[in-house]
């Protein structure tokens, strides 16, 4: 019942009416669309999450320009790669297009290494990643190539691949695929096109091969996908439900769990940096103002794992990891982050109180810019009780300290400064 390739290598679009989702970007009216059409074709970055058409997209640019096409992968490629394919480039005298999937895994070296050859135009580069290409993209690259964003596929796209394999296995195989409900689909897929394609392969081949009408409802689906979970999950697709589990035990304060995903992650080959941007973020995040240490300790594992590398990352990043996942937790700033945005993006740019503003001109001091302002430091405790909120906000409380040590010190410091007021 199964070809010998892949269903989603199989069913992969070769041209741009085929091409599903991303339509900001090559619809009718799409930024990346209208440039092709204006034949301006730019060194790009593309970002976005897994299976949303990164790889394919650059297969379709290239053969609209109908030029050749490289493609190297920064998990198994090196310089002496993109050298070859420079070197072959300009052999050829024509411009060429390179394909870098996982561009965030070369190193800075490696990076300067295609600069040269994207700068004078031999090549066209076509860089793919799913980490923000602003920290491991360098900027000399980064200010040669346009990035472009690709969106996780909707419900709506999702319809239109499982209609794509319904048609393949009637056509090609002979096989009435029935799909009565979708969602346990759609929901072990999270908008990737080949987990997608994946999920469904799996399932269809569960069945004895002559058997031509295959029913499928959510419990059967879900069932199979249990059953044969190392088969769906070839290549490394549970990156993501493993980068959840870590953060969510270290969140529950779980360091056994915690140190468990984190060799989960090591033994899969997973990208050192990523790990370690995680726990950063989470320092922050989660452990927050309970512990200010957190984020020292994090921002000194990044640095540290960047210039490190594998095997010896792994002893720093299982320090952090159980230094989080006992540190008292706290996600007070990150709420009040949250819930200063939403102020503003409902209030929107009220203006600042006189007071506040500065004066660095006569008549700015003449029309009341600065009066009434209290310098801090001129008054008992370096604390004067002064209005800092604009007027329609005043009083407004966005900090709620978290229920910790440090948190409640905070809480006793505004209580006896504000009276009240917060």
């Amino acid at each position: 019942m199964n070809s010998t390739k892949p269903l989603a290598e199989i069913l992969r679009p070769l041209n741009f009416d085929d091409y599903i989702g991303q339509e900001h970007l090559i619809g009718d009216n799409g930024i990346l669309r209208r440039s092709i059409n204006a034949g301006n074709t730019p060194s790009m970055i593309l970002w976005g999450p897994p299976g949303v058409g990164k790889t394919t997209l650059a297969f379709i640019l290239s053969q609209n320009l109908e030029v050749p096409f490289y493609s190297l992968s920064a998990i198994n490629a090196g310089v002496k790669a993109v050298r070859e394919v420079i070197d072959k480039a300009t052999a050829s005298g024509r411009k060429s297009v390179l394909f870098l999937d996982e561009i965030h895994r070369f190193s800075k070296s490696q990076q300067d290494s295609l600069l040269g050859a994207v700068e004078t135009g031999t090549v066209t580069l076509i860089g793919a990643t799913t980490e923000n290409p602003s920290f491991e993209v360098i900027s000399p690259l980064l200010s040669r190539s346009q990035v472009y964003i690709l969106k996780s596929l909707e419900e709506k796209h999702l319809l239109q691949l499982v209609d794509r394999a319904k048609t393949y296995y009637s056509e090609a195989l002979g096989i009435d695929l029935v799909f009565k409900e979708t969602a346990v689909l759609f929901r072990v897929s999270g908008g990737d096109a080949r987990k997608l394609y994946n999920a469904i392969e799996l399932v269809v081949g569960t069945f004895s091969s002559n058997i031509k009408k295959i029913e499928l409802n959510d419990d059967l689906v879900s069932e199979l996908i249990q059953k044969n979970l190392a088969t769906y999950d070839k290549k490394g697709e549970m990156h993501y439900d493993v980068i959840s589990a870590f953060i969510k035990s270290i969140r529950g304060s779980d360091p056994n769990a915690a140190v468990y995903w984190l060799a989960r992650m090591i033994e899969g080959g997973e990208d050192v940096k990523f790990i370690a941007r995680r726990l950063l973020i989470l320092a922050s995040e989660d452990v927050g103002n309970a512990n200010p240490n957190a984020l020292l300790l994090a921002n000194a594992c990044f640095d540290a794992v960047s210039k490190i590398g594998w095997p010896e990352s792994r002893i720093i990043l299982s320090q952090t990891t159980v230094y989080l996942a006992n540190s008292d937790k706290s996600n007070s700033t990150y709420a009040a982050i949250k819930q200063a945005q939403s102020l503003v993006s409902k209030t929107g740019d009220l203006p600042v109180p006189l007071h506040l503003r500065n004066a660095p001109t006569k008549l700015m001091k003449q029309i009341g810019y600065g009066d009434n302002y209290k310098y801090a430091h001129e008054h008992k405790n370096n604390f004067v009780n002064l209005e800092f909120m604009p007027d329609r906000v005043k009083g407004t409380t966005l900090y709620q300290p978290g229920n910790n040590k440090r948190e409640q010190a905070d809480q006793l410091k505004i209580k006896e400064r504000w009276k009240g007021k917060y």
